[in-house]
């Protein structure tokens, strides 16, 4: 496993910052990572083999974490989600960006292996799991959920309108984006304990 100072490209000596599944996005000052090869590329890695392989980061090196419309494409979510913790500071932020469970976008791609709601997020926070271990060994609280509609769909509608709508129709959400921070040390399984996101709805 290489050193963070290794890691980091020029111009990222005091925060490390993973951009996780870049493909082609190459983000400047970022460790850019993805399975592929290519220009900018990084970390060539694997991430069905989180819990079997290590990520090349060492523990609690990594300040911020992005992936776009990744999380969906992963089976094995749970060790992946732990193996992000792993690398993580302690109070690490994770930008999750990818479609909404209740629109055809998170089922039209053949490579999709779930779809994600809100409620989904509570598995990758400890606290939650009061009722049953699943072996889990990580913890991210959710801090924010966005939820970017069409002006076209959305109308005149209310807030409180549209998160019904939201709640009970299809193909509403654009996209959902996802914030979540990381606690080090992982807390109890307490439920009274656990991180309840802000909702946010952008018209765009």
């Amino acid at each position: 496993m290489v050193s963070q100072e290794e890691m980091q490209p020029e111009g990222a000596k005091q925060a490390l910052k993973l951009n996780l599944g870049c493909g082609k996005v190459i983000r400047d000052g970022w460790v850019n990572h993805d399975i592929m090869p290519g220009p900018g590329v990084d970390v060539i890695y694997d991430l069905e083999t989180c819990g079997i392989e290590p990520f090349p980061l060492p523990d609690d090196s990594v300040d911020e974490i992005h992936a776009s419309h990744l999380i969906e494409h992963i089976d094995r979510v749970l060790p992946f989600m732990q193996e992000m913790w792993r690398v993580a500071k302690n109070d690490c932020t994770f930008e999750l960006k990818l479609p909404f469970g209740a629109t055809d976008m998170a089922w039209a791609d053949p490579t999709h292996k779930r779809p994600f709601f809100i409620r989904s997020f509570d598995y990758f926070q400890q606290p939650f799991y009061n009722f049953a271990d699943y072996g889990y060994r990580g913890d991210w609280g959710t801090d924010e959920v966005t939820f970017l509609i069409p002006r076209s769909v959305a109308g005149s509608n209310t807030a409180d309108e549209l998160m019904h709508r939201i709640n009970t129709e299809r193909n509403l959400v654009a996209e959902m984006q996802v914030n979540l921070i990381a606690f080090k040390p992982m807390r109890p399984n307490d439920r009274a304990l656990m991180t309840i996101p802000k909702v946010n709805l952008n018209i765009v």
